[in-house]
């Protein structure tokens, strides 16, 4: 763990299910959690173009579909990859140590 930054727990990676992400709160952020292939990453909840949760869309393999107008995210580079959606969403660093979920309140 970067002994640099200062992590706070946020999850269990076992409260994370690969189909559907997970909502976190750090620092008065909504964080969204998605776990593909024993990796966590993590994006800002808020979809860039219609301000909706990302939570509450559908996730598979490594893209999120927001739930307002279907426009998708690359999880791990916050990158749009689906119209209306175009500019990207903003990912943060994740720490795992013992099973647990860590972000950095630097990060945000």
């Amino acid at each position: 763990m970067d002994l640099s930054k200062k992590w706070v727990k946020v999850a269990k990676v076992s409260d994370i299910n690969s189909n559907t992400p997970y909502l976190a709160e750090l620092n008065d952020r909504v964080i969204a959690l998605y776990q593909t292939d024993e990796v966590v990453y993590a994006t800002d909840d808020t979809c860039s173009h219609a301000e909706a949760s990302l939570c509450e869309g559908t996730y598979h393999g490594y893209i999120v579909t927001c739930p307002r107008h279907g426009g998708q995210f690359d999880v791990r580079t916050g990158q749009a990859v689906k119209m209306p959606a175009v500019s990207p969403i903003e990912i943060f660093p994740v720490r795992i140590e013992d099973g647990e979920v860590f972000l950095s309140p630097d990060d945000m």
